[in-house]
């Protein structure tokens, strides 16, 4: 069990820490934002605390000082490229998962969203795999972490599949059209091939198909192969037209859970 294992939490530990490191890069990117001075000044969401929890809102006003704050996020560059390059402890992943609520609670709770979930679900995942280094048991661990990973990915395909199965205007090929013109290369040509009745009926079921086939895909490692190779392609299409970056190697990091999972059901 452990051939498949182990090198697919390795590969997971990889791809969060890349993920974290572009995370990192974006929120340094928005410190005069954030600052006192910032169009998102920490003044402005500091009335949303209760009062009650006034040594939370003491927490986070000194965390939020710019000083504090680019510290803070140099450490989770920093600690990123230690478990893209070693082994991640316990410590590490914790410090990183709470570091990521308390920055997404300074948004509000979200900054970008079902990326910012995925994140704190392999963050969670790798916690969990983290708390049997060093004992006789890690495995155990790390294949929990995994299975918990692979559990939220999967429905997270599995429901916006049948979301898109449920509504007419997808399944139509309506939807599509619509859906592209909102991209940051603005609307559709007049002549584009996806305003065409067909290829958008064919482009939104093989949406619909592919997301769905996940709950396929996991009894058969080698059907989950292809469908994080359509998936890799999907989330690159999906950072190319709408810029969504982040959903890209949230879910990519994603994959080596699914992919273990997809071996240990077929062999038990």
């Amino acid at each position: 069990m452990s051939e498949v294992l182990f090198p697919m939490a390795r590969i997971l530990e990889i791809l969060l820490g890349l993920n974290l490191i572009i995370q990192s890069i974006e929120y340094l990117s928005l410190v005069d934002d954030t600052g006192e001075r910032g169009v998102w000044s920490y003044a402005v969401q500091k009335s949303d605390l209760s009062p009650m929890w006034s040594w939370v809102s003491k927490l986070f006003e000194f965390l939020s000082i710019e000083q504090i704050y680019r510290v803070h996020i140099g450490l989770r560059i920093c600690l990123s490229l230690y478990i893209i390059f070693f082994n991640a402890t316990l410590s590490i992943i914790l410090f990183l998962l709470l570091g990521t609520i308390q920055i997404l609670i300074r948004w509000r709770g979200a900054f970008n969203g079902g990326s910012d979930f995925m994140t704190i679900v392999a963050l969670t995942g790798a916690a969990i795999g983290a708390m049997g280094n060093g004992s006789d048991n890690s495995d155990l661990f790390w294949r929990a972490g995994l299975i918990y990973i692979a559990i939220h990915s999967a429905s997270s395909y599995v429901i916006s599949g049948g979301v898109k199965l449920l509504a007419p205007e997808w399944r139509s090929g309506r939807a599509l059209p619509i859906f592209l013109n909102n991209g940051i290369f603005g609307p559709l040509r007049a002549n584009s091939i996806f305003r065409s009745r067909p290829i958008a009926l064919l482009c939104s079921w093989a949406f619909i198909i592919w997301e769905i086939s996940v709950s396929l895909a996991l009894f058969d490692p080698i059907l989950m192969i292809f469908f994080c190779l359509i998936g890799t392609v999907f989330h690159l299409l999906v950072f190319w037209y709408f810029g969504l970056n982040r959903f890209f190697f949230a879910w990519i990091t994603t994959f080596p859970a699914l992919f273990y999972v997809s071996t240990q059901i077929i062999l038990f």
